[in-house]
């Protein structure tokens, strides 16, 4: 996979985040239709757990209303060959009340024709996508970020492997921002209630 530092990348394992391919028709010219949805809204999904405790994202419903998706293709592990593009009327991407709606014809060529048959086989089932945030929030308490508004979509893709958390940069940037500044949070607090017990001993000891 091609890790680009200004871009995240994510891949969730829901059923209905999986590529599936179209039922083929029984008379006619063969369809290599394949669709299923790059992201769902307002699902919160874990990403990690750190020390106990997991760290969600979900994406707002309103999260792609402003996004750049001028010409959005689609790739095996977000990398080489394009097999499907928006440009050419290959790549339809619809945001439904349910999230984004991937359809890719996969039929252009012989190498996304066996694409298409990975993916029939079962070989091929996960969709991943590639974004840049332009908006986010946190919420401290459940450990969840919302990612509000989305920048850019760059692509669409098959994947075979998940993408590895530790080499996704951005993402990972932002999550180590996080977790420090929780353990700092942490950190004062604990201090306070220290420096809180200490002068309750004190004032024991004057009062006696």
């Amino acid at each position: 996979m091609a890790i680009k530092n200004d871009r995240e990348y994510r891949m969730i394992q829901l059923p209905e985040m999986q590529f599936r391919a179209a039922e083929q028709e029984e008379e006619g010219e063969p369809t290599y239709i394949v669709e299923g949805y790059a992201t769902t809204y307002d699902s919160p999904y874990t990403l990690f757990e750190y020390e106990g405790v997991k760290y969600q994202e979900k994406i707002s419903r309103d999260a792609l209303a402003g996004a750049d998706m001028g010409d959005v293709i689609f790739l095996y592990n977000h990398d080489g060959m394009v097999f499907a593009r928006q440009s050419n009327g290959t790549l339809e991407l619809a945001s439904d009340e349910r999230g984004l709606h991937v359809r890719a014809d996969l039929g252009s060529t012989e190498a996304s024709r066996e694409m298409y048959e990975s993916i029939k086989a079962g070989l091929v089932t996960q969709m991943s996508w590639a974004f840049t945030v332009a908006g986010d929030e946190y919420d401290e308490d459940t450990h969840t970020r919302t990612i509000t508004s989305v920048r850019k979509v760059y692509d669409v893709s098959a994947v075979s492997i998940p993408a590895n958390p530790d080499t996704d940069i951005s993402a990972r940037s932002y999550w180590d921002g996080v977790i420090s500044a929780e353990q700092e949070k942490r950190r004062r607090d604990l201090e306070r209630e220290e420096k809180r017990n200490r002068i309750k001993e004190l004032l024991k000891g004057v009062t006696k």
